[in-house]
């Protein structure tokens, strides 16, 4: 129920469609229900049994009886004036106006439900996705992206379908059955207190199946999430599973997870479909049952009912069992619904430890150092990645970390635009811990260029631009230009306006390296943070790529993860970092006088 009403409290900025909705439903719920109490009438023009006392005008009374009398009294006079055949056809006629009204205001009821119910759905797509953006990098690195994708896509899908589509069902087929049941009390009180205690059985029965629904619903949403990780993973390394003849494992894997999916969805539906024949069954014996007391009360030598009252009974009475058909279907697909919301839920409530501090302090520009003062780091509680970091970085200045894969490098780059934070000690920006200011000003201030190059699905320009918002076309060139990009861009078939494919597949490693500094160019940032930017081209592309990054560099702060030692010996200050811990510091030519742990680097890149 909870989740239910969290769906519910989206619609609150949409509140104003709901009076609209209920209000066309009841009238649409009316009306309809208006054809089968005129069953009664056309019964008894038919059988020729109107009342005698019909024939006298009844008093005005604000009563339920009123309406009823008047109409009997109208009819009865068509009968006397004009026969039988013209009270039928009047009859028939307020039948068709009835029909078509009901429509109308069943339609319009539609309309206004169907916009309320696509705005709801939108904020929440929005808000995972928004969510998504917000997320921390520890998380992400946690969970498959096949799952998150999932619950982006196919769990919003299932609330749209198992929950919020059902918004229809359940306003509209309750309202319907209270309609009806208010004329059935109205013609016979006993023969509708009698039905009252019939029908719970079956309403006991589906509210059982629907329990165990929910269940079964998040477990086959869990599965779900499975397979689509599988399957990204499996196109992002289509290249490695091919090379390592490896097909066939993943093949196993896919095969596994989407056995137990079918299996758990096909048990989903065979339990759904299920609450229909329990309905439709125990409907038939309810009216089986009542058909045998009505009929008693018909038969009996003082009868409450007539016959033509009884029929219009049964016909109203059989209304109500398609609405409670058509509630417990929504009932039950309401449950795979929620499940697939308390997914969603899931990720909508995790609270991202990389945030502002409740009055952040505003930075527009980098003027003095960055200083980690004894900062250790771990991702977990298993293992300290980072220990007793003490080190400061000077404007201006080019500072190289260098160290065995693993060694935490890439770690102490993140932990300066707060990417992560750090577990103990401060990282200062300017003499003020970065914890302090707003986020997003501290990371106006970095460029950040990776060894995979991270593009876009989108034009070159686009792609160059990204995150700078208004760039003009002089700009980009410019940038381009700087990146040793311009060339190669202005050959392919649209130069700067040319796509580039998804993550940039249409050009080589290169050229997409080269795409992702013209970007940090053009946002001109006061530091530089590149991580091994150069290490998995070819010569040629390095060398192209070396030089962008050379003027990338000029008057600017850099901190540079170097697999190759070649590109950083003309670095201000060396760090050598080893199991987290910087176990040498200078420039190259002292480190290499220490002949220490960075010289034996050096010598077995020379070999």
């Amino acid at each position: 129920m909870n989740s239910y009403l969290r769906i519910i409290s989206y619609s609150k900025p949409y509140s104003s469609y709901v009076p609209t909705y209920l209000i066309l439903t009841l009238l649409a719920v009316i009306f309809g229900s208006l054809n089968f109490v005129l069953l009664t009438p056309v019964l008894d023009v038919l059988f020729q049994s109107i009342p005698a006392e019909n024939l006298q005008k009844p008093e005005f009374a604000w009563s339920i009886n009123y309406p009823k009398q008047f109409f009997y009294y109208y009819l009865s006079n068509i009968v006397k004036q004009y026969g039988s055949m013209k009270a039928l056809q009047l009859v028939c006629a307020v039948i068709v106006v009835s029909v078509l009204l009901s429509n109308v205001f069943r339609y319009a009821s539609f309309v206004v439900i169907n916009k309320a119910m696509y705005k709801i759905l939108s904020k929440i797509r929005e808000e995972i996705f928004n969510k998504m953006l917000s997320l921390d990098l520890a998380y992400l690195s946690n969970e498959a992206k096949g799952d998150l994708l999932s619950r982006i896509t196919n769990d919003v899908e299932q609330v749209e379908h198992g929950a919020v589509m059902q918004l229809k069902g359940i306003i509209k087929e309750p309202l319907t059955i209270l309609v009806n049941f208010s004329i059935l009390l109205y013609i016979s009180f006993k023969l509708t207190i009698f039905v009252i205690l019939v029908l719970p059985v079956a309403i006991l029965l589906i509210a059982r199946l629907a329990k165990s629904l929910r269940k079964h619903g998040i477990d086959s949403q869990q599965l779900l999430g499975k397979i689509l990780s599988t399957v990204e993973e499996t196109l992002s390394g289509l290249k490695i599973i091919k090379a390592f003849n490896a097909s066939d494992f993943i093949r196993q894997k896919f095969h596994q997870q989407n056995q137990s999916f079918t299996k758990t969805i096909i048990y989903i539906l065979n339990k759904g479909d299920l609450a229909s024949p329990i309905s439709e069954t125990v409907g038939v014996v309810t009216v089986c049952i009542i058909l045998l007391y009505g009929g008693s009360l018909v038969l009996s030598d003082s009868p409450d009912l007539t016959a033509s009252q009884f029929f219009a009974y049964i016909a109203i009475f059989l209304q109500i069992l398609n609405p409670a058909k058509a509630f417990s279907s929504a009932v039950s697909a309401l449950q795979r619904g929620l499940a697939a919301a308390d997914r969603i839920w899931a990720v909508l409530d995790i609270r991202p430890k990389i945030k502002n501090a409740e009055n952040p302090i505003s930075i527009k520009a980098f003027k003095e150092s960055i200083i980690f003062k004894n900062v250790f780091f771990s991702y977990n509680s298993e293992r300290t990645i980072l220990k007793n970091i003490n080190l400061e970085i000077k404007k201006g200045k080019m500072v190289a970390l260098v160290g065995n894969s693993g060694g935490g490098k890439s770690t102490l780059a993140d932990l300066i635009p707060r990417f992560y934070d750090v577990s103990e000690g401060e990282i200062l920006l300017d003499g003020t811990n970065i914890q302090q200011y707003d986020l997003e000003e501290l990371r106006k201030l970095m460029g950040i260029v990776t060894q995979e190059s991270i593009l876009f699905n989108d034009t070159i320009f686009n792609n160059i631009a990204f995150g700078v918002p208004n760039a003009t076309e002089e700009a980009v060139i410019q940038a381009a230009k700087i990146a040793n990009a311009h060339d190669f861009i202005i050959e392919t078939e649209n130069g700067y306006q040319t796509n580039i494919g998804d993550r940039g597949m249409k050009l080589s490693g290169g050229q997409r390296q080269r795409l992702s500094i013209a970007r940090a160019v053009l946002k001109n940032p006061p530091i530089l943070i590149l991580d091994e930017a150069t290490s998995a081209l070819d010569s040629q592309s390095e060398r192209l790529v070396q030089d962008a990054l050379n003027h990338l560099m000029e008057n600017r702060t850099s901190i540079v993860i170097a697999h190759r030692l070649s590109t950083i010996q003309q670095a201000d200050e060396i760090i050598v970092l080893q199991e987290g811990e910087i176990i040498e510091r200078g420039t190259h030519e002292d480190l290499l006088a220490n002949e220490g742990f960075y010289k034996r680097l050096i010598a077995l890149q020379w070999q």
